[in-house]
């Protein structure tokens, strides 16, 4: 595992703070690997999943740190959104 994925992991589960997830999604880092956030659990791992987004490093870590808003990255082109767009939009939620 990469230390982006092994960071962004930490990161998640504390932006979640014990907050649950109805659902599964995938956050692929683009040349990192990817997240998956199911439930509770935050992990390293490639399953299929709800829904994936998609980002470069530099993207991702912006959307975390609250830098950048994932709609805004979305609607940029800079935040890919594979898959059920109700589960990115209650995920954004759990984020917040």
């Amino acid at each position: 595992m990469s230390e982006v994925v092994t960071k962004a992991v930490a990161a998640l589960q504390e932006k979640m703070a014990g907050e649950s997830f109805d659902g599964s999604a995938k956050f692929v880092i683009e040349g990192e690997g990817s997240v998956i956030i199911e439930g509770d659990t935050v992990r390293e791992g490639d399953d299929a999943t709800d829904v994936t987004l998609t980002a470069d490093r530099d993207t991702f870590e912006a959307i975390l740190s609250g830098d950048l808003n994932p709609t805004a990255a979305f609607m940029g082109g800079k935040l890919a959104v594979d898959g059920d767009m109700s589960a990115a939009m209650r995920l954004a939620g759990v984020l917040a």
